[in-house]
């Protein structure tokens, strides 16, 4: 009998808001003080250096949903380029591991905001929360995918307060007397902020629940991008103008600070926007994780039993569920920190494979429904690695 299949609900506006809130997430609202720490008043313009290196990435990525329009996006990628059925499983396994890990620091991170505005116990807010989002994607994609477009909405309107609220505050000091860009210190922080631009691999595993996915899904990724893009170089220009960079680097909250320098609401509801951002993170990645999973069973054996999607909701319930208590166990288990890292390493091992695959591709057929140039994939393949040894650098000196 022939598995249910996943039913084609989204269009290019809820794929788009998928893609923004997954790639804002929950990680700008401490990212900026990092990123200030290393390139001093400069930040925004190694939030646009970072948006730069991510581009040619996210086009590769663009142009491979446009040939090979499947659920396990990265998997089918690998297979069809590198012609290698273990290095497609591999690379899929490490998606889904990747999308469990991400959702967990995530989630964790939420509660603790969440915890400094409600008296809950973490462990019970962590299970609580884990539950419920599962329960939603379980539901439906249709209905994951609007609840989180609904968040996305939320946490940008939040950001955006943010910008208005550095742009109204007077300005500091540094501002009207520049220094000279330090580019060792902007690279740095460029190589951090890459991590901020991780997400748009996410859309692509939702090609088979998208209508005409071969033109929406790389649409999807390049608007995201762009919209990304802009809200970062415009909060981290609004932290810079506002809040010293010592002041911001050495916060753990650092967006409070920008909030606190004009607008007079309490930073409690930008603590509560916070806690939104962050279930919009763990939503998406529960969402895509389990779509990696059914399409690895389609592809192979051993994990075949994933490949089912229920008759009525059209979600692949086995994969959502254990993805569900994936995440709820790492977030009890691990600290915020040590999950970020390995989600970092991970994905940039991925991009990097990815980006040879489509290298493989373009070779054996150069026509595609959406195509780059040639270079595109050499320079995601470069950047990919940059940033890799960037951060192998970062950790061995900390």
């Amino acid at each position: 009998m022939k598995p249910a299949p996943l039913k084609r609900n989204l269009g290019l506006g809820l794929l788009t808001m998928y893609g923004v809130g997954v790639m804002v997430g929950a990680g700008i609202y401490v990212l900026v003080g990092a990123v200030a720490a290393e390139a001093g008043i400069w930040a925004p313009l190694a939030f646009l250096l970072a948006g730069l290196i991510a581009a040619p990435s996210a086009l590769s990525y663009a142009e491979l949903s446009s040939r090979i329009p499947e659920a396990s996006g990265e998997a089918a990628y690998v297979e069809k380029g590198l012609n290698s059925h273990l290095l497609a499983v591999l690379i899929g396994l490490a998606i889904v591991l990747a999308g469990t890990v991400s959702a967990a620091a995530v989630l964790r991170g939420g509660v603790g905001y969440l915890t400094a505005l409600v008296d809950i116990p973490s462990e019970w807010a962590i299970i609580g929360i884990g539950i419920a989002l599962t329960l939603v994607a379980l539901i439906g994609v249709l209905e994951s995918l609007s609840l989180a477009a609904i968040f996305t909405v939320v946490e940008v309107l939040g950001l955006i307060a943010v910008v208005y609220a550095g742009f109204t505050a007077p300005p500091v000091a540094m501002l009207t007397d520049l220094p000279e860009i330090y580019w060792p210190g902007v690279a740095g922080a460029a190589a951090l902020a890459f991590f901020a631009f991780i997400g748009f691999e996410d859309m692509v595993n939702m090609a088979e629940e998208a209508k005409d996915p071969t033109h929406t899904v790389p649409r999807a990724i390049l608007i995201a991008l762009v919209v990304t893009t802009l809200l970062y170089a415009l909060v981290s220009y609004a932290a810079v103008r506002a809040v010293p960079v010592d002041a911001l680097a050495s916060s753990g909250r650092p967006l409070v600070l920008v909030w606190e320098s004009s607008l007079s609401a309490s930073p409690a509801v930008l603590g509560a926007i916070a806690v939104v951002a962050a279930l919009n993170g763990v939503l998406a990645q529960i969402v895509m994780a389990a779509r990696v999973l059914f399409g690895l069973g389609r592809r192979e054996k051993l994990l075949s039993y994933f490949y089912r999607a229920h008759p009525r909701f059209g979600t692949p319930v086995l994969a959502t569920v254990l993805l569900g208590a994936g995440v709820i166990g790492a977030a009890l288990a691990l600290p915020v920190s040590e999950l970020a890292a390995v989600t970092s390493t991970v994905l940039l091992i991925v991009f990097a494979v990815v980006n040879i695959a489509l290298i493989a591709l373009k070779r054996k057929a150069p026509k595609a429904p959406f195509r780059t140039a040639v270079w595109v994939p050499w320079l995601g393949l470069i950047g990919a690695l940059t940033a890799l040894a960037a951060s192998f650098l970062t950790g061995a000196t900390h």
